[in-house]
């Protein structure tokens, strides 16, 4: 089983992400929120509307930059480099906190429109 990306299909700058995870990560599945159950996943929806989740493919799930680490290192030898350091514990706080602070801001983004923001 390959790790699983979920994301939010009504935000440009969410979509724009994970096509290119669709283009240059053929070991990540990818589907919308919307076209899961998220419960049988075991998913947090609200969760999931803040932070994009992965599910591994042992069943857990990860949430933000440990999802897009998780993603990094089901692509190639660059990626997986930059998805070690960046689920690595020193770069925790760090990437933790500028993965809040894009979501926070995804709708003034290149790609993002007003139905990126979290507070629609």
């Amino acid at each position: 089983m390959r790790p699983l990306a979920l994301y939010d299909p009504d935000c440009g700058f969410c979509a724009r992400w994970i096509g290119l995870v669709r283009h240059h990560v053929p070991g990540v599945a990818v589907a919308p929120l919307t076209a899961v159950d998220l419960a049988a996943l075991r998913v947090d929806g609200v969760r999931a509307e803040q932070e994009m989740p992965l599910i591994r493919p042992d069943g857990g799930v990860v949430y933000g930059h440990e999802a897009w680490a998780g993603i990094l290192l089901a692509g190639p030898a660059p990626a997986r480099w930059a998805g070690a350091l960046l689920g690595s514990r020193a770069l925790r706080r760090p990437a933790a906190a500028t993965y809040a602070w894009i979501a926070r801001h995804r709708h003034r983004l290149p790609g993002g429109t007003p139905a990126c923001s979290l507070d629609s």
